[in-house]
């Protein structure tokens, strides 16, 4: 092992300790650190959160009161206490994205404009005085056309639960807290594809859990693995419910009980390892409260998705999940140093803590990637890393694509890239101009210099410019830098800085963009996102292609209002993620998701055709799995179906993912 029990146990006691805030003085004070496995309270019936989830602004402002399992009483203070509660409905949507409080509103007054509700967003309680028009511009909406969602299903709507007694029995015996009821049920049957989506919005899933349980521990977890075994009962494990690739759905044709195993109750920091900057952390927490109880000993991941604020840990690693800081931190496979899962089979994992092993083929990448078909992740050892000292944001414009994406190559053939550069395409950056807010008198004159700037005396064309959003983080020396390489890089490919503002601000939309879909579907508007990895050489041909590839598909279908984009969100040496949004009006069509399947799989067959993957990192689940054979050869695929086949000889875990 890189450091003795002894060792280990010694950096436990001296720095996971409490640390109370002095709200005066902004430091902390330590404290000391029970590092106990203490149980939350148990039973058959679920019992209220004491509140709403912490907001964005309250996450910086928590005290760091460290504990080894978060409890209700201690929610308010405890740093370790979870945003989201057992019962998510009381904070999250049922049927759409994010947080009850946060949406999209359109009001009338002499004429339509939009605002964003509640106070978690810096977007939040301001009116977006573009982006009425833009919504009606471009995708044709007429506001006073609203088809609001159905209400929440009644008792005796959701479909009835398939009871194996004896398994119920043996889950009161073990004491695990479970649920029967539907709002449980149905919150963990699905994730958020488009089609997922808008069968809540206007219906009901086939087949959704029977039962609903929350192990606390890696213990319970080979408990419940070992009873269903032994009666046939199916589990699919449960993190942050973000997915967007159908993994959640439950096979309509499965005759055995389905039991949706929910991680989100082991979400303990086990220890940390500041001699060799490693935790040890159960795989139920979500990344926005594990980033938070880190920050509050000095420590970061870095691992930030855009799903950051509600996917878990276990999910990251079970969909080899990347994150938009991963040129600094790596993308989850980087982070891993260990896995613990339970399989049909008993426990994998991998004793040694090494930085690398050479043991034959990794075993823990039979776990990264599976997708929860054949165990469930229960504890993961990540590398992590001191707070940066500073952060910086900045943005570049470019006078087109084109020169963006040359600017991106030049900036990963030298490995200069900060935290994080994403380039997005002009359709994108008018789509975030729309969502500006107020900005006033002096704000406009400023805008206005800037246009003219931009447009008469360096010859940009509005309609061809993109802009690429940067990240900066490190030491002041390191980032100051890093700076200025990538500024006189862009220089040389035609860019020029746009401030720090543009930058910042783009990064919040991260998380203020998968609620615009709600509000597009109240106005006949389905929109998804999906994305690829890509050789260097192919990246613009393939955004061409791709995009227009999508306008001929929905021009042959009589769609007359689209909204295609793309931006290049991730960079390597050898290639680059690229990531587009597609919407469309949908007014007029019979079966509007089964039209958006159709066009996204011809969209696939062309990003294949163009030298691209079917993901890289939201995963394959069921929605991508008819395209593995394109991915892998047979005797591949044959040695995936071997493992699902040895660690799961019986199906347990039959949530149909992958294969």
């Amino acid at each position: 092992m890189a450091s003795s029990a002894r060792d280990r146990l010694s950096v436990i006691q001296r720095h996971l300790s409490n640390r109370k805030c002095d709200s005066s003085s902004g430091q902390f004070q330590c404290g000391t650190f029970s590092a106990s496995s203490s149980r939350e309270e148990k039973g058959t019936e679920l019992e209220k959160s004491s509140g709403p989830g912490l907001s964005r602004s309250e996450i910086c402002l928590q005290p760091a009161s460290w504990r080894a399992s978060g409890s209700d009483e201690t929610a308010k203070t405890d740093v370790t206490a979870p945003t989201v509660p057992r019962k998510r409905q009381e904070l999250l949507k049922w049927n759409g994205w994010g947080y009850n409080d946060s949406k999209f509103i359109v009001h009338k007054d002499k004429d339509y404009y939009v605002s964003f509700s509640g106070n978690r967003y810096k977007i939040g309680s301001l009116v977006l005085p573009h982006f009425s028009s833009w919504v009606q511009d471009t995708l044709g909406v007429n506001f006073d056309d609203c088809t609001p969602p159905q209400p929440l299903p009644q008792p005796q709507d959701y479909p009835q639960p398939i009871i194996q007694e004896e398994f119920l029995e043996g889950v009161k015996t073990l004491g695990i807290t479970h649920s029967l009821e539907g709002e449980d049920r149905l919150f963990r049957a699905h994730g958020h594809t488009l089609a997922e989506i808008f069968v809540l919005r206007e219906g009901m899933f086939p087949r959704i859990p029977d039962l609903v349980i929350w192990p606390t521990n890696h213990g319970e977890v080979e408990k419940i693995v070992e009873l269903a075994c032994r009666l046939q009962v199916v589990l699919i494990p449960f993190g942050g419910g973000t997915s967007v690739s159908g993994a959640l759905i439950c096979p309509e044709e499965e005759s055995r009980m389905i039991v949706s195993l929910d991680t989100s109750q082991m979400r303990r920091i086990l220890w940390v390892d500041e001699k060799n900057l490693t935790a040890r952390i159960e795989s139920g927490i979500i990344g926005q409260d594990l980033e938070r109880q880190l920050k509050a000993r000095g420590y970061v991941t870095g691992h930030e998705p855009d799903s950051y604020e509600f996917s878990s840990l276990g999910g990251w690693v079970a969909t080899r999940a990347s994150g938009m800081k991963k040129n600094i931190y790596g993308n989850i496979e980087d982070l891993v140093v260990q896995v613990k899962a339970v399989t049909p089979r008993g426990t994998v994992e991998r004793y040694t803590a090494g930085p690398r092993v050479s043991a034959g083929p990794d075993v823990q990448h039979f776990i990264l990637g599976s997708e929860g078909t054949i165990g469930v992740i229960t504890e993961v050892t990540l590398k992590v890393r001191p707070v940066p000292q500073v952060q910086h944001y900045g943005s570049i414009v470019f006078p087109n694509f084109t020169m963006g994406v040359n600017c991106m190559r030049e900036v990963a053939l030298h490995r200069c890239q900060p935290a994080s550069i994403r380039l997005l395409d002009n359709e994108q950056f008018k789509f975030g101009h729309a969502l500006k807010p107020p900005t006033g008198i002096m704000g406009l004159l400023t805008d206005g210099i800037k246009k003219m700037y931009l447009t008469r005396i360096r010859g940009f064309d509005i309609n061809t410019m993109c802009v690429a959003t940067l990240l900066f983080e490190g030491s002041e020396q390191e980032v100051a830098a890093q700076e200025k390489r990538l500024y006189d890089i862009a220089l040389n490919n035609g860019g020029i800085p746009a401030g720090d503002a543009n930058g910042q601000r783009g990064y919040m939309l991260t998380f203020v963009i998968a609620y615009i879909r709600d509000l597009g579907f109240d106005y006949g508007i389905v929109a998804e996102s999906f994305e690829t990895s890509v050789p260097w050489d192919r990246v613009q041909t393939l955004c061409h292609n791709v995009k227009h590839r999508i306008k001929m598909e929905c021009k042959e279908r009589g769609i007359k209002h689209t909204f295609v984009t793309c931006r290049v969100t991730q960079t390597y040496d050898a290639g680059a993620c690229v990531y587009f949004y597609f919407a469309f009006n949908y007014r007029g069509l019979s079966d509007p998701v089964h039209v958006y399947e159709t066009i996204e799989g011809n969209a696939r067959n062309e990003i294949l055709a163009c030298g691209g993957s079917i993901s890289h990192h939201h995963g394959v689940g069921k929605i991508r799995r008819q395209f593995m054979n394109q991915t892998y050869s047979e005797p591949s695929l044959g040695a995936l179906k071997a493992i699902k086949k040895y660690f799961d000889p019986d199906n347990v875990f039959a949530n149909g993912n992958l294969l």
